[in-house]
């Protein structure tokens, strides 16, 4: 297996960033397979090609906008993803339509793709999530990781220090 989780997003548009943030709460809290790579993109764009190249699973978390109400947590899978980002929802992500659509055109797209988007509350200057978004984040977490499992990799918790 070879299998991308890239979260996507600006650091300082308040909840632009959750994309980023789902990945954080991966590692801080999950222990992969090791043909799991897991990746802060940021607001990237082609310069993530190779990386999302001929993938068997490539798992994007990000800030996506629907019109569905703030938090609100989106699943799209497979051909729903590349039409969703041909609307430009936020700086970065026009630049992951474009590699999407050039993996397309030299054959390497991903075999599966899953986009685990969250509705934002606000794109304003700011570091921070708001709190609707801050809550929202484990929901999303959750699909992640429901993601990994459908493509057979073991995600387990890691243990809590109590101190």
């Amino acid at each position: 297996m070879n299998i991308l989780v890239l979260g996507i997003g600006n650091l300082l548009l308040s909840d632009e960033a959750i994309g980023v943030r789902i990945v954080e709460a991966l590692e801080q809290r999950f222990t992969l397979s090791p043909q799991v790579d897991v990746m802060d993109g940021g607001t990237s764009g082609m310069e993530l090609m190779g990386d999302m190249a001929c993938r068997e699973h490539l798992i994007v978390a990000d800030a996506i906008l629907t019109g569905s109400p703030p938090g609100t947590v989106t699943v799209l899978r497979d051909g729903e993803v590349p039409a969703l980002y041909t609307r430009k929802i936020s700086p970065h992500q026009l630049g992951l339509a474009d590699v999407l659509m050039a993996l397309h055109m030299t054959g390497e797209f991903p075999q599966r793709l899953t986009l685990v988007g969250v509705e934002p509350e606000s794109l304003a200057v700011g570091i921070g999530l708001t709190g609707t978004i801050s809550r929202s984040l484990d929901a999303a977490l959750d699909q992640v990781v429901a993601a990994l499992r459908t493509s057979g990799v073991t995600v387990t918790e890691k243990e809590v220090d109590h101190v």
